[in-house]
């Protein structure tokens, strides 16, 4: 059974709905007990990193975060859920996250190196190139468009942890894999047959 957390913000009820499709388990909780005996754990997000982080110590959310991980259950973080993975995120002033990964979340220059505009957030649809084949990703091409909407991004300090980059004026990280935690930028529940192949995977881990 695949537990979705609810800390107050997100499109749970797309990523609930999403694995419902792809054949497995899911339920949306807040619950420590719940989130206790699942076999799989999804953190998605939408929204500010200061205020995710508020509403998890507030909803008693993060031990049962870091237990999940450190008991090795297959964990996945989506967009936001991605970010408060990393120690620190410079989203409206300096706001520390989980720290279950090394790194810095860092905004997008609205210029990139080579002088273009960038529009802020990124949105839309973009291509994933594959660094590290984590499991979830077993059957999905190489240069799969999946869908995106951020004005922030990941700066791992570990560059084992990169399992996909995405460019984006800069080439930026998308997607991070380390023993059980799989973590990406995008969002899968929104890409279609690539986002639910990954989905589908994701449930299929142990």
């Amino acid at each position: 059974m695949i537990a979705v957390i609810d800390y107050g913000m997100g499109n749970l009820r797309s990523v609930h709905k999403a694995f419902e499709a792809v054949g497995h388990r899911a339920v949306v909780t807040r619950d420590p007990g719940v989130i206790k005996n699942a076999s799989h754990i999804v953190l998605p997000g939408v929204g500010a990193f200061g205020d995710c982080m508020r509403n998890l110590v507030r909803y008693n959310l993060v031990t049962p975060i870091r237990d999940a991980i450190a008991q090795g259950k297959p964990f996945l973080g989506i967009c936001l859920g991605l970010q408060v993975l990393f120690t620190e995120s410079e989203e409206f002033g300096s706001h520390p996250g989980l720290g279950v990964l090394q790194g810095k979340v860092k905004r997008f220059s609205a210029v990139a190196p080579g002088g273009e505009a960038l529009k802020i957030p990124h949105m839309g649809w973009n291509t994933v190139t594959i660094r590290r084949p984590a499991p979830p990703l077993n059957g999905i091409p190489e240069e799969s468009f999946f869908y995106f909407v951020h004005s922030y991004y990941v700066e791992p300090q570990e560059s084992m942890v990169i399992a996909t980059t995405t460019d984006y004026g800069i080439t930026f990280v998308s997607g991070v894999w380390k023993d059980n935690i799989f973590a990406v930028q995008f969002h899968p529940e929104k890409s279609q047959r690539g986002g639910l192949q990954v989905l589908r995977n994701f449930g299929a881990w142990t």
